[in-house]
């Protein structure tokens, strides 16, 4: 799988969130530029979606965190915020085409928020791709 997070705000780092709450693999865009991070699921019957980035809630709903600011290990940003990005929505003829060839399922989302600072809580998929 791949998260794309578009527009950034420059100069914060992004991570993904790690199976122990951790930051992993931790970046920051120098002018706005997309950050991607890529890392695996396995998918299960109904479909399910397992791995060290998916985190659960209740029996079907299934996401990934960036976290962001403090929160990705930055102690000096004035953010400390996560992004919930989910997944369980991803559809059906998206996944069988990943695993029929062996694709990465990317999602894009927009990394700035309305009043021009790091997007965080859920955020809306705006893309969703094989790559």
């Amino acid at each position: 799988m791949r998260i794309v997070i578009e527009r950034p705000v420059a100069g914060v780092r992004h991570s993904l969130q790690d199976k122990d709450g951790g930051p992993l693999d931790a970046k920051a865009s120098v002018a706005g530029e997309p950050l991607v991070f890529d890392f695996t699921i396995r998918v299960g019957p109904g479909p399910k979606f397992f791995g060290d980035q998916v985190r659960r809630e209740g029996p079907e709903r299934r996401f990934v965190y960036i976290r962001i600011g403090d929160l990705a290990g930055d102690p000096g940003s004035p953010w400390s915020r996560r992004m919930k990005i989910d997944i369980h929505d991803i559809g059906q003829e998206l996944l069988e085409a990943a695993a029929k060839g062996g694709g990465r399922i990317a999602l894009s989302v927009n990394g700035t928020g309305k009043d021009g600072t790091p997007a965080c809580a859920t955020v809306a998929v705006t893309g969703r791709r094989l790559v």
